[in-house]
């Protein structure tokens, strides 16, 4: 336990939900959750999110030397505290909002919403939706219809050596690819299974969305955040799959009511969020 520690911080600690808070009675005592947040937050401000950068900044980095206290936890101990405090982290978010209300930073019932699409540890060749599919079995029976020509041209030759090694050589190809279409006839069959037809292998949960730029796109998450117009404070903010903001404005603005607990909310938000169906005025929205 840290002198400086009262056992009121250490229990408000444990409410929100953090491991190791209080050390156990064997073995050696582990990095208190306390400055493992602030090495999150700190990566967060910076835009740090490597667990090896942080690891290294620990060690380099005169600002988080102190921020520490001279601690310097390995990539691992960074990495876990972020996977396992899920629930704690978001706690501290919450915190944080309900503290800034009180201070009186978020007086005015005014938020702006929009939605940000962030990149996940998952490579597009690693993302399969039905159309993907669809466009590599064709080229997959172009490559097929190619090499079987060359051997049909091989055939009507003269046999030499250096023939019987071009054969050999396609013919190895043939293969592979027949072993890569009996692949890609499972991976479709998982598409077709999946709810949205659309799988991830490296994170399930990521999605492939399309960006601003055209013909571009990312697998990944979009991310939508409503901020205070007054301060530029975040109040609300939720991960979701869907690549499209349309969805996403009621929810967003009641979880932003919520939080401000206003009987009425003013939201801005751009054409993004627009149905032709149905307009809402922000006021009507928020106030459902």
């Amino acid at each position: 336990m840290h002198r400086s520690q009262t056992w009121g911080q250490i229990k408000s600690r444990a409410e929100l939900g953090f491991g190791g808070v209080e050390p156990a009675g064997t073995g050696r005592p582990s990095y208190h959750p306390a400055a493992r947040l602030r090495l999150y937050i700190y990566g967060y401000l910076n835009r740090v999110h490597s667990s090896r950068r942080l690891e290294c900044e620990a060690g380099r980095n005169v600002e988080v030397m102190w921020l520490l206290a001279r601690l310097a936890p390995d990539h691992k101990t960074i990495a876990d505290f972020r996977k396992d405090n899920g629930p704690g982290i978001k706690k501290v978010c919450a915190r944080f909002v309900e503290v800034c209300r009180k201070m009186g930073l978020l007086a005015t019932a005014n938020v702006a919403i929009d939605g940000s699409k962030f990149k996940a540890v998952n490579n597009r060749d690693k993302n399969f939706t039905h159309g993907k599919v669809e466009r590599r079995r064709t080229q997959l029976e172009e490559s097929v219809a190619r090499y079987l020509a060359q051997l049909d041209t091989a055939d009507r030759q003269e046999p030499s050596e250096t023939l019987e090694l071009k054969k050999t050589r396609i013919k190895g190809r043939l293969e592979n690819l027949t072993l890569e279409m009996a692949k890609l006839a499972a991976i479709e069959k998982q598409v077709l299974a999946s709810p949205d037809q659309q799988i991830s292998f490296t994170d399930p949960d990521s999605r492939s969305m399309a960006t601003s730029g055209r013909g571009s796109g990312v697998v990944g998450y979009n991310v939508q955040t409503a901020v205070d117009t007054e301060n530029h404070l975040i109040v609300a903010h939720e991960v979701t799959t869907s690549g499209s903001d349309r969805s996403q404005l009621a929810n967003m603005a009641r979880q932003a009511k919520a939080v401000l607990e206003a009987d009425t909310l003013d939201v801005v938000a751009d054409r993004g969020y627009f149905k032709a169906k149905k307009s809402w005025r922000a006021s009507n929205l928020a106030s459902r």
